[in-house]
């Protein structure tokens, strides 16, 4: 597992560290393949946070942990990925294709920037990836793990074609395919 520490507003020492790679490099025992992990420590309002993305074979999990302890934040969100991981990848292994979690491209993700000016088209930022092709199942999935509002990907069903899914306002999701 490759690693990525980010701090913000704090100063880590390298027993904590250790220890973050220690607890987190556990996970690496549902993969296949070498992970990349970013953890981000940071201090806001007395709270410690800690920030885990795990990156691996194009599936993304993503979780932030505030405790009153850096090492409890640690352990909070090592617990979320955990859960994460397994109730995703048994679902993946039985509703999809197999070998839906060896897939080496990069999933489609965007992060959305709400803070646009109505009167103004500014593009304040961008972002390159590639498109993975997936099922509209998988591809919900995988937006349900970012937790985002939606999520691009290449359809299989569909001839590879780009399409989007998104979640309603009303519930339930959409899907808008490129014709």
């Amino acid at each position: 597992m490759r690693f990525t520490f980010t701090e913000k507003k704090i100063q880590t020492s390298d027993a904590l560290r250790e220890y973050a790679e220690k607890k987190i490099g556990k996970l690496d025992r549902f993969f296949r393949e070498e992970s990349d992990t970013s953890v981000t420590f940071s201090l806001e309002r007395g709270r410690h946070i800690a920030e885990v993305t795990l990156r691996n074979n194009g599936m993304f999990y993503r979780v932030s942990e505030a405790t009153g302890d850096m090492y409890a934040s640690i352990d909070s969100a090592v617990a979320s990925i955990d859960r994460q991981i397994r109730k995703n990848k048994t679902r993946l292994e039985k509703r999809l294709r197999e070998g839906a979690l060896n897939q080496a491209e990069e999933p489609a993700v965007v992060a959305a920037d709400e803070a646009e000016e109505e009167d103004e088209f500014k593009i304040v930022r961008t972002k390159r990836f590639s498109i993975k092709p997936m099922a509209p199942e998988e591809a919900i999935l995988q937006m349900n793990l970012l937790g985002h509002e939606w999520f691009v990907f290449k359809n299989q069903d569909n001839d590879e074609r780009v399409a989007i899914v998104y979640k309603r306002k009303s519930g339930g999701y959409g899907l808008i395919e490129d014709t």
